[in-house]
């Protein structure tokens, strides 16, 4: 049995070196694709819907404070202060499911650029286990604002629609550095269903959503706040 032990702590180490690499990689290095993205195009394989992917990376420079500022507002307000993992959110939503109500999301932005880079979709433990641990690192190599630059530009925003400079060309014909406020609230008021929602033909409760994400994003103090958290 000794060797099995050897094996396994050997396959273990592996993945620990490897994933560090990785995340040190993609520090300074502009990411090619993500799993996600390969999910995708193996789904289309299979099933043999033709899909084509519209991915286009940008620099920080060239990416709108406002989608800066929207995503937050939207998705992570607690961005600035946690490390990878918001705990207030996880009470809440653990106390919600202990009183029988809906099943509430608690991810933070750097879980889901973890999850979207690194891993696959799903609900299993083994699966969140993994995010955990390259939320970790990211958290650790990257910081915040390689965090949320490469969230903008991976996050899925429509069928094969890649990142923000993909979508604001699919949804407005502009480019990522030219969004307006409510654009970019619009987008980010589609990310939690982005397959289903139209940032350009809103339905009554993604404007609503969008409206909402507007109020925050003045009630943080505008593009003003980035300077203020370091992100700019």
């Amino acid at each position: 049995m000794a060797w099995v032990w050897r094996l396994v702590w050997r396959g273990v180490l592996a993945f620990v070196l490897l994933s560090v690499a990785l995340v040190l990689l993609f520090r300074v290095v502009p990411l090619p694709g993500s799993m996600i993205m390969v999910e995708r195009k193996v789904h289309s394989w299979v099933t043999s819907e033709p899909l084509r992917l519209d991915y286009q990376w940008r620099s920080g420079e060239a990416l709108a404070n406002t989608a800066r500022l929207a995503v937050i507002a939207a998705e992570d307000q607690r961005f600035p202060a946690h490390r990878g993992f918001d705990f207030v959110e996880i009470q809440r939503a653990f106390q919600a499911s202990r009183s029988g109500g809906r099943l509430r999301g608690a991810s933070t932005l750097s879980q889901q650029t973890a999850k979207n880079v690194f891993l696959w979709s799903g609900r299993s433990w083994v699966r969140k286990g993994f995010e955990a641990w390259f939320t970790l690192l990211i958290e650790l190599f990257w910081g915040k604002q390689r965090i949320l630059d490469v969230y903008l530009n991976i996050a899925e925003w429509d069928r094969g629609v890649f990142g923000l400079e993909a979508a604001s060309q699919h949804y407005f014909g502009v480019s990522a550095s030219a969004l307006s406020a409510r654009q970019a609230s619009l987008l980010a008021a589609i990310l939690p269903s982005p397959l289903t929602r139209s940032a350009s033909r809103p339905s009554v409760s993604v404007e609503q959503r969008s409206r909402w994400i507007q109020r925050q994003m003045r009630n943080l103090g505008g593009t003003r706040y980035l300077k203020r958290i370091g992100i700019d």
